[in-house]
């Protein structure tokens, strides 16, 4: 049966390079905010004020979701470190609190602070968590993943994007910047919650 092609809510191109394979490898069909020709606008600031990954990634596609008329899937991820309280958590985007920076520069600025909040800590274990959310007129789905690993000082790889080179998993004992696309796909927190939307929405027809 054929479906509307699925809107990925989301700016953020490392997310998209993840979240696309997820979709199209499973035989359904996805666009972009970009493709759609979607400016960002002053209201999205205030889609990620809260202070649950769940709470976020249902803003979003509901945001989305009324913008366009289409079924949407957004989601909120997030590093939480032990030693730090859960920190940086649902601000792990933001957590170096520098508004200027975009990109690889703010990801840049995002593990010096980690690492800087770390100095003298021993307890090094951390856990990433994505929420994704799947949104249409008749429902809302919602999944969630995460991974256990640790946190270690210098960076390890060159692939992802955020805090993935300082983010060994439990599981590889490599950094998330050292897998491949499909190597990180396969157990990530992100992979884990939108592979669980992908089977709802075909286990749904």
């Amino acid at each position: 049966m054929s479906r509307a092609p699925i809107l990925l809510a989301t700016r953020s191109r490392g997310k998209l390079h993840e979240l696309r394979p997820l979709f199209l490898e499973r035989g359904i069909d996805v666009m972009d905010l970009e493709q759609l020709g979607i400016d960002e606008r002053p209201e999205e600031e205030g889609l990620e004020a809260f202070d649950s990954f769940e709470e976020n990634a249902r803003a979003k596609s509901a945001f989305f979701h009324k913008l366009t008329g289409m079924p949407t899937v957004a989601d909120d991820s997030g590093l939480e470190v032990l030693a730090l309280g859960g920190r940086p958590g649902v601000r792990s985007k933001r957590w170096c609190n520098r508004p200027e920076l975009e990109g690889t520069s703010l990801d840049e600025a995002n593990n010096e602070q980690l690492v800087k909040e770390l100095a003298g800590v021993a307890d090094r274990r951390a856990r990433y968590v994505c929420v994704a959310v799947y949104r249409d007129a008749e429902r809302e789905l919602l999944r969630r993943g995460e991974v256990q690993g640790r946190i270690v000082d210098e960076p390890r790889g060159t692939h992802g994007f955020g805090y993935d080179p300082h983010f060994v998993s439990e599981e590889t004992g490599t950094s998330f910047g050292e897998l491949t696309r499909r190597e990180k796909q396969a157990l990530s927190h992100r992979g884990r919650a939108v592979e669980g939307l992908v089977e709802a929405l075909l286990g749904a027809g």
